[in-house]
């Protein structure tokens, strides 16, 4: 799924959007399988009578409940999680009900590192770290799938910023030595 286009700049392009490494849900999923398991062996228990019926509405109806505050609210956290670098940025948003979001200027960002358990290594998996100029402490996006390809991305795609904003600076300031010394507000 693409990211949406309306919080991107006219020149600005999506590199890589991620979202947490999938086994953030495996839990879930393996709850979600033992949930039906119990709830089906539950419903099977329920005696004969004249209440069974309810009996075993009442067994589904808590396996639903369960199922989705065990098992839907973090598929849901999960896919509601972005990472998302772009060209100029690295914008983070997450949030079911109410949104929270980040963004980090790559002209801002001064250094990118990642750590990877041994866990970490065997998944394709890590956290992210990333320091930015002006910030009090760093940012740290964990659960990453492939953090060392990310981190790489992240600082080649900062020393490509530096460069571009080298290049349009360059570009401006010969333009304004081309006015015959006037300042480009002062041409009118």
């Amino acid at each position: 799924m693409a990211y949406p286009d309306k919080v991107l700049g006219d020149d600005e392009e999506v590199v890589r959007h991620l979202h947490p490494h999938w086994l953030t849900v495996f839990w879930p999923i393996v709850g979600f399988l033992v949930l039906v398991g119990a709830a089906s062996f539950g419903a099977a228990l329920v005696p004969d009578g004249t209440q069974q019926g309810l009996w075993r509405l009442v067994v589904v109806g808590a396996a639903v409940v369960l199922a989705v505050w065990l098992v839907g609210v973090p598929l849901l956290r999960w896919r509601t999680t972005h990472y998302v670098i772009t060209t100029h940025r690295l914008l983070h948003r997450t949030g079911v009900l109410s949104r929270h979001g980040r963004d980090l200027g790559l002209s801002r960002i001064t250094d990118v590192s990642y750590r990877q358990s041994l866990w970490d290594r065997v998944i394709n998996s890590g956290t992210v770290t990333i320091e930015t100029a002006g910030d009090g402490g760093p940012t740290v996006f964990t659960a990453i799938p492939d953090s060392d390809g990310v981190q790489q991305l992240l600082n080649q795609l900062v020393e490509e910023d530096a460069d571009r904003r080298a290049q349009e600076s360059a570009a401006y300031l010969g333009e304004y030595h081309s006015l015959d010394g006037q300042h480009p507000t002062e041409q009118f």
